[in-house]
């Protein structure tokens, strides 16, 4: 039950050693929000501010990238999970070469990319979700949560955030 493919111990390998202490951008950041059809564009503003307010290293295509990411992965629980989660959260964690979102909520049922038929509209948004990521050079996965939820999370390198 493969979302993104298999997933090292470290989000994203760095290609340059972090620097020895942290960046004025890095931590981890958490919000919940009700599982609505409206959560879905202030979810993405949320964590856009939050970018640009801690001045994230991230280009405009990583940036778009990781929003259309959350827009899909915040989607898919007010889709799929509203039922059993009536709240899901959205976490942002920064570290020195990688920036990684993720979405949970209590639904068990964990998600699969399938392809969806040409003709139908909607059904590709973990395929969407693990091309950005791919084509950014990141991982992505699925993992069970304490609770029997479920997190999926994608974690995209910060091109020469190293260097800064």
């Amino acid at each position: 039950m493969e979302v993104c493919g298999s997933v090292p111990s470290d989000p994203v390998p760095a290609e340059t050693p972090a620097p020895a202490g942290p960046l004025p951008y890095e931590g981890a950041w958490r919000f919940t929000t009700p599982a609505l059809d409206v959560s879905v564009p202030q979810a993405r503003h949320a964590v856009r501010e939050l970018l640009a307010s801690r001045k994230v290293p991230a280009d405009d295509e990583l940036v778009q990238g990781l929003l259309l990411i959350v827009s899909e992965l915040v989607t898919n629980s007010v889709r799929h999970a509203a039922l059993l989660s009536p709240d899901i959260s959205v976490e942002v964690a920064v570290g020195a070469n990688w920036v990684r979102v993720a979405v949970e909520d209590n639904h068990p049922y964990r998600p699969k990319a399938l392809e969806a038929d040409l003709g139908q509209i909607g059904g590709r948004g973990l395929l969407l979700v693990k091309a950005i990521t791919a084509q950014a050079g990141g991982v992505c996965d699925v993992e069970q949560t304490e609770s029997g939820g479920k997190v999926i999370w994608a974690a995209l390198p910060l091109p020469g955030a190293a260097a800064r």
